[in-house]
């Protein structure tokens, strides 16, 4: 028998150095999902996500990666879709409750703070397992603009610039290279954009990614089709090094 093998049938036991490999698994489930990426830049944040379906048979509209929380808050997922939708509808219920009860919107680090508390509960108790997604929330709100990442484990942090699912590493090494504060939404589309590319291995076009907006005057929308390939197009007319695009093809 695996000495580890005892230590992961069940959530509640840790190994003898301290790890909860069923947590570790969930983590791999997330590497595993798609690349997904959310850059803040001067107005808003910005999400980003590769959303090549498995088959030509698979209507792009049901592939759905990124999703509205609130007017003003959004988040992109990596993983196990069912668990994302699941922790989506958990965050729209907690968003609408603070908006009932204090007749304002909530706060993007409440939120987060919230649902990770929600991830962390599935960690510590028999019969449950972790929730084999992490999200990527962006929002604006009085406080500012924010980016967070949240883990299987309920752990979160906050970035400039982040990345989770199978390109992660790929990606980040992009941004700490290039990211600078301040930038331009078509800036931060650009720098999105390349980072897809190193992950995707091939061109970003319209017909393969998603986008999410929000900014500090405009809620939260998903992008799509035309309009995509019409953002693409101003980013790549930024100055600076070029990247490849690709027009979407229409049958």
């Amino acid at each position: 028998m695996q000495p580890n093998m005892a230590y992961d049938r069940a959530i509640t036991v840790f190994s003898p150095d301290g790890r909860l490999f069923q947590v570790e698994y969930a983590r791999e489930a997330v590497k595993r999902g798609s690349t997904t990426i959310g850059i803040k830049f001067k107005d808003g944040v910005i999400l980003m996500v590769d959303k090549r379906p498995a088959s030509r048979l698979v209507e792009a509209k049901s592939h759905e990666k990124i999703f509205k929380i609130d007017s003003y808050i959004g988040c992109a997922t990596s993983g196990l879709v069912a668990d994302a939708r699941s922790l989506v509808d958990r965050a729209r219920i907690e968003a609408q409750i603070n908006k009932i009860t204090y007749e304002e919107d909530i706060y993007v680090e409440t939120l987060v703070k919230k649902i990770c508390a929600y991830k962390q509960t599935y960690t510590q108790y028999g019969g449950v397992r972790p929730f084999g997604t992490a999200l990527l929330i962006g929002g604006v709100d009085s406080k500012g603009i924010h980016l967070y990442e949240t883990d299987p484990s309920g752990a979160l942090m906050a970035y400039h610039a982040g990345s989770i699912g199978s390109g992660r590493n790929g990606v980040m090494e992009i941004f700490e290279e290039k990211f600078k504060e301040g930038m331009t939404l078509h800036e931060a589309i650009k720098l999105g954009t390349e980072g897809l590319m190193s992950a995707m291995e091939g061109e970003v076009n319209a017909t393969n990614i998603e986008i999410g907006i929000v900014t500090t005057k405009t809620p939260f929308r998903k992008i799509m089709g035309e309009e995509v390939e019409k953002l693409l197009k101003k980013a790549m007319a930024v100055p600076g090094k070029a990247s490849k695009t690709k027009k979407s093809t229409k049958k």
